[in-house]
């Protein structure tokens, strides 16, 4: 499903990633830990190709498809199909209801506003907000808002989800709500969960925990 090898990445002088090899199964939910400023951010990053890798001579791929070399233009087409993304501060636009908001990823992918609203709503559905769909972010609980994060990174059913510290914003009852959606959506989906975290119950839950430090993996 993922196989990164030896990503290097400098900002500068500073070498924050340090030759990152890993493989990922398909379905399989997987957390990367380790303290701050170890790198986790900035691996998620480059395997989520919002990023690329500072060296040349590395390797990724996700679902079979080869991603070193393709264009800017190649890989968010690709992004779009193929990974959702979900973060800690939901990144919700403020002025759109939470139907619209889960409904963005789908009008890019090329889908029409009405079919683009159905899946959207369907979704919402799916993750209890039924009576939420016409709210603004700004009359949304956090765990609510993050559920709306979850609707928009699953709307065009990629392959891959990548969650960056998800359930950092959230108190303890919606954070284990958050993290028991993860499990249920990979059995019901067959998506594979790559999620940087502190939360040490998240990470204890996922099929394989990775440590990271000094730009490592350990």
């Amino acid at each position: 499903m993922i196989i990164a090898e030896n990503l290097h990445k400098k900002y500068g002088r500073l070498e924050v990633l340090k030759g990152v090899s890993l493989h990922i199964k398909a379905g399989e939910v997987v957390s990367i830990v380790g303290p701050s400023g170890a790198g986790k951010t900035t691996l998620l990053q480059l395997i989520g190709t919002l990023d690329k890798p500072t060296n040349k001579d590395y390797k990724l791929v996700i679902n079979q498809q080869y991603l070193k070399g393709q264009s800017d233009k190649e890989l968010s087409k690709f992004r779009n199909k193929q990974i959702g993304f979900i973060f800690q501060f939901h990144q919700l636009l403020p002025e759109f209801t939470a139907v619209e908001n889960v409904a963005i990823p789908a009008l890019i992918a090329g889908f029409s506003i009405n079919e683009a609203k159905r899946k959207a709503a369907d979704l919402l559905d799916l993750l209890g907000l039924s009576e939420r769909l016409d709210h603004k972010p700004a009359k949304l609980s956090g765990g609510e808002q993050q559920r709306v994060a979850v609707a928009r990174a699953l709307i065009n059913r990629p392959s891959v989800i990548m969650a960056d510290e998800p359930s950092g914003n959230l108190d303890t009852e919606n954070a284990k709500q958050l993290h028991k959606l993860f499990f249920e959506l990979r059995d019901r989906f067959n998506q594979t969960f790559v999620i940087v975290t502190h939360n040490e119950e998240l990470a204890e839950m996922s099929d394989r925990k990775l440590m990271m430090r000094d730009g490592l993996i350990i």
